[in-house]
């Protein structure tokens, strides 16, 4: 079983979708074991990843709620699944904004409990697969391959969102 709904298609469409040029420089919050970096790298993408617990040499340590980045140094901040396990997916949306450069893409996808806001962002496109992430997580169950995980009461959707960091006047979120 992949690490998120999709596999590697899934990952090589929301590439797609960003467009991003050869060599922009790409932060990869949540990386797990870098199929996502590595898929960044063979298109030219300047790719890092970080994760709480990484599962390969490729991604280092680091919490996405605090990565401990410079302000304004990426061009684009990748995720999948991982801002809502991540606990707190404001502070992530957060953080993700800090570290991208003005105009700079948020390129994730990932479960809602709500509607998804993105304070600071303007979402250029989504994309609801909520039917792929419920075969994806049954199967999973099936195999026991995770466990049930207690999930908030209420309409529960998994979405591609692609976002494009806005400066505020004061240059803030």
């Amino acid at each position: 079983m992949n690490g998120h709904p999709g596999g590697p298609e899934h990952t090589a469409h929301m590439l797609d979708l960003a467009a991003l040029p050869a060599g922009a420089r790409v932060l990869d919050m949540g990386a797990g074991a870098g199929e996502a970096l590595s898929l960044m790298r063979e298109r030219g993408l300047s790719a890092e990843g970080i994760d709480l617990q990484p599962r390969s040499s490729l991604v280092r340590q680091g919490n996405m709620h605090c990565t401990g980045e410079a302000d304004a140094v990426y061009d684009a901040v990748f995720s999948q699944c991982a801002f809502w396990c991540s606990g707190d997916p404001d502070a992530a949306c957060r953080e993700a904004w800090r570290v991208l450069k003005p105009g700079g893409l948020l390129i994730m996808s990932d479960v809602f409990f709500a509607e998804p806001v993105f304070p600071g962002f303007t979402v250029l496109r989504e994309e609801d697969l909520t039917t792929l992430w419920r075969e994806y997580y049954l199967e999973a169950l099936w195999r026991e391959e995770t466990e049930p995980v207690c999930l908030p009461r209420g309409r529960c959707t998994y979405r591609i969102v692609l976002a494009r960091k806005e400066q505020t006047a004061n240059g803030s979120v």
